[in-house]
This record gives structure tokens, sequence and C-alpha cells, in this order.
């Protein structure tokens, strides 16, 4: 794909998953790739698999380091860190300050840096990785889907602040995918996301024809176009069919 062919790539989160997946799919289209991820061991299995540079660490904090590996330019970026982090209204501080941290503010401090750069020559693309809980939401974890709904929030604002001045930006709303942190998603992932669940080179996939079509928004899944207008369209239906669900979910675990 020549929208990506040479470019410099950064996939955080990219030790297994999703973010594991892109990095193998970008490096395949020809880009340089920058594989991150919180562990050492599998950043650096996947970067070598790829013939790419690991930049093993918090993704808040490697951006800088990223961008030098790449001889000073990032083309694109992948804000594919997460953190499932279920609970609800009662789950402690750190919880849901971990949530926040990781699946929002992450994304902003990228942002920030990569911004200046991007602005300046006008072109730029920042993918984030943001799941269909932040399009609709997902019982049994208030933190992810409200952290989430966060991430989708700031990947739109982005794009209607600076589409004029070069920069593409894709959220990226898969469903269940068969991922360690589908596995986290513990009783409630198994209700809900499991019975549709795709391979996650199934979201890379959907990425690149995302990019090649110009799309902001990525539904691996397209039944999620239906549940989010009808979210839209008749919230109170909406809100009473997951209740339902969440129902179901309290009574499957007496």
């Amino acid at each position: 794909m020549s929208a990506v062919q040479g470019a410099g790539v950064v996939v955080t989160g990219a030790g297994g998953g999703i973010g594991a997946a892109l990095a193998r799919r970008f490096a395949a289209e020809g880009a340089r790739v920058v594989v991150n991820d919180i562990d050492p061991a599998r950043t650096k299995a996947v970067a070598d698999e790829i013939g790419a540079t690991a930049v093993p660490g918090d993704a808040s904090e490697i951006v800088e380091e990223a961008r030098d590996a790449l001889d000073g330019t990032v083309d694109v970026y992948c804000a594919n860190a997460g953190l499932a982090s279920p609970g609800d209204v009662f789950a402690d501080e750190q919880v849901w300050a971990a949530a926040w941290d990781v699946n929002v503010m992450a994304h902003v401090r990228a942002a920030r840096t990569l911004l200046p750069d991007w602005l300046e020559r006008g072109s730029g693309r920042f993918v984030s990785t943001v799941s269909a809980a932040g399009l609709l939401t997902m019982v049994g974890a208030a933190p992810y889907s409200v952290s989430k709904h966060g991430a989708y929030a700031f990947a739109e604002w982005l794009q209607l602040t600076y589409a004029h001045r070069g920069l593409k930006v894709h959220a990226i709303c898969p469903q269940g995918v068969r991922t360690d942190m589908l596995t986290a998603a513990g009783s409630a992932g198994k209700l809900v996301l499991a019975p549709t669940a795709i391979e996650p080179e199934d979201v890379a996939d959907a990425l690149f024809e995302g990019i090649e079509a110009d799309r902001f928004l990525i539904l691996p899944h397209p039944e999620v176009a239906e549940f989010y207008q009808a979210r839209a369209a008749t919230p109170e239906r909406w809100l009473a069919g997951m209740n339902h669900i969440q129902q179901k979910w309290e009574g499957a675990q007496r």
C-alpha cells in the first residue's frame, strides 16, 4: 500500500494481540516499524520476527525514543496499548485512574509530542484502537467503558480539529477479538464478546481497508454500526436491551 510503504510507524501494545497483528501488517506493506510493549521480551520477539525496532516501555514515555529510532520522523502512530479494567462504580480509585491514564491520556501525550511536526509538514496519521465499548458500552467494565468513550472522543476531536491541516485519524472499534484481553474480560466477555470474536489479523485487515478508503471509523464487526445507530435513535430501547444482558450476566454468576 503506497500510503504506508516506507513510512515510519509506531505501534504501542504490540507484544501480542491486535498490536502485534498491526505491526506485522505494516511491516509486510513495507513500513519501517517500531514495536512497543510494556513487556521487553514480547516487544523484542515481535520486532525480531518482522525485522522491526524494539522500543519497550510505558507507551506514554517512548514517543521520543521511537521517533529517534525512525530517524526523526513518525508518519503513523498506532495508539493501541490498553487496559481491560473490569469493575463497577465501586472499583478502586487506582483502577479508574489507570484506565484513564492508559486508555486516554497516553493518546493525549503522544499527540502532544507528534502534532507540532505533523502540522508543520502537513501530514500525519493517528490510529486509535478504541473498541466497540467506546461507541456502545460493556457490561461489567465501567472503567474500561468510560475510558474507551474518552479515547473515541479524543480521536474524533483530533480529526475535526486538524483534518484541514493534513492529519488523518482512524478509530478502530472492534467487539470481541481473540486476544489476552478477551480472556481477561472473564464471564462478561464470554457472554457478550466471545460468540462473535474475530482474529487480530481481521482487525488489521479492516484498518488497511479503512486507510485505503480514508475512513475515520473502522468497524471490524459491521454489526456495530447498526448497534450504534440504534443507540442514537432509540436510547431507551437500547439501554433496556443492554440491561437485559446485564441481568443475564448476573444470573449466570449465581
